[in-house]
């Protein structure tokens, strides 16, 4: 029968001192049950995910402590600003003149949108001078209403129209009159100085006390630059002191009313071409219309063009203008009515009524320098504004029941 050893006295034998066997390598044996050990793995992760929680949370504190801070600042900031408001706000309530300042205020913030909104019906003479006929045929005006309620300007006339030929009623004279109206252009722009700047509106004189407007024997069209008034020089320069240097000594002064004034072209001049590059500050103007190195007219309607012949300006072309007075071709000016009459001063006469639509840009404030141009491109310079009491009328009489000759439908054209 075996006899039973124990596992640790056997390795006490082994292991015993003097002993010719010793036991070099031993195998480790597993005396934990598997539950044993998932219940170990279990604790060791309940512990990990503890001390994580303990990590989140202390930061979740910190999180919280400085968002609570910022907003205890900002409460005190708020308080601090609800303060002052209400102070000021007392201020305010308490300053008498304060309806006045808005209402001030509130039309300064409005100058701008009032100013691109304005109209400037006084071009209304400008315009029917360049709409009347310049031959022996003649139109007077009875009545004249100008709408502007609209996108376009309407002038609605009640008017007659004279051949001055007896017994008959000439309708060719209101045919050409309405065909007319058609070919009727404008120009406007800005005056600018040497160095290309605009110079202010109220500094250019364009027309004599009869409203005529300034023209050379040569036929050359200016406007009068009052150069030494206030703000009148957008190019001089001021030094610290204050000290204002003006470019005048720059141009060939005139006299005007007693005031020093530099004549500024309306149309450019023939001279200021050069085949060749020009001198230094020499007048200038390219093939193409682009003038420099002298104060002009800068037109936003006319294109100029130069005219050459053997290498040599001929001419200057302006013909080419791109803003029509009246909108609309053939449909902008319509008949309402016409019939037979007598003038005041008994002569035959065909009394009508007809609709003008006229660009907006006619009456628009920022069309700056305003010009009517009648057809043939020729500006409206001979004609004063004296001369528009002669457009107006007494409104022709009907025809009497007598009258045969006013009665005719029979033109001197043999139309009716």
């Amino acid at each position: 029968m075996a006899k039973e050893i124990k596992l640790s006295d056997l390795l006490k034998m082994f292991n015993k001192k003097g002993s010719q066997f010793r036991l070099t390598t031993h195998r480790e044996i597993n005396l934990v049950p598997e539950i044993k050990d998932e219940m170990i793995k279990a604790l060791k992760l309940r512990n990990l995910i503890f001390f994580a929680c303990i990590i989140v949370a202390s930061a979740s504190v910190g999180v919280t402590l400085f968002f609570g801070t910022i907003v205890g600042g900002q409460s005190i900031a708020i308080n601090s600003k609800t303060s002052a408001i209400d102070e000021l706000s007392n201020k305010i309530k308490n300053y008498k003149e304060l309806s006045d300042y808005l209402t001030i205020r509130g039309q300064v913030d409005n100058i701008d949108s009032t100013t691109n909104n304005k109209r400037m019906v006084s071009r209304t003479f400008d315009i029917l001078l360049a709409m009347m006929p310049r031959n022996e045929d003649e139109i007077k005006i009875s009545t004249l209403n100008i709408d502007t309620t609209g996108g376009s300007p309407i002038l609605r006339m009640e008017a007659q129209a004279n051949a001055g030929v007896e017994p008959y009623i000439d309708y060719r004279v209101f045919d050409g009159f309405q065909k007319s109206m058609k070919y009727l252009t404008y120009d406007y722009g800005r005056y600018r100085d040497k160095y290309d700047k605009d110079i202010p509106t109220y500094c250019i004189i364009e027309s004599d006390n009869d409203g005529v407007q300034f023209k050379t024997q040569e036929g050359g069209y200016y406007g009068l630059w009052t150069i030494d008034a206030e703000g009148c020089d957008p190019s001089a320069t001021q030094d610290d002191d204050g000290k204002v240097t003006s470019t005048a000594n720059e141009y060939e002064l005139e006299e005007y009313n007693g005031q020093k004034v530099v004549r500024i072209w309306r149309t450019p001049q023939l001279s200021w071409y050069h085949s060749t590059p020009p001198k230094e500050n020499e007048p200038n103007m390219t093939e193409d219309g682009v003038i420099s190195n002298v104060a002009h007219f800068n037109s936003e309607c006319i294109k100029y063009k130069v005219e050459l012949r053997d290498e040599k300006a001929s001419k200057i072309d302006g013909t080419d203008n791109s803003c029509h007075l009246v909108t609309g071709g053939d449909e902008g000016a319509k008949k309402l009515d016409s019939s037979n009459g007598r003038s005041e001063s008994n002569e035959l006469v065909l009394r009508f009524e007809m609709e003008i639509t006229l660009e907006p840009g006619a009456y628009a404030f920022n069309s700056h320098h305003f010009m009517a141009i009648p057809p043939q491109s020729r500006y409206n310079v001979t004609d004063s504004y004296v001369q528009v009491q002669n457009m107006f009328a007494k409104k022709a009489r009907d025809c009497t029941s007598d009258d045969v000759d006013c009665k005719s439908e029979t033109n001197k054209n043999g139309g009716n």
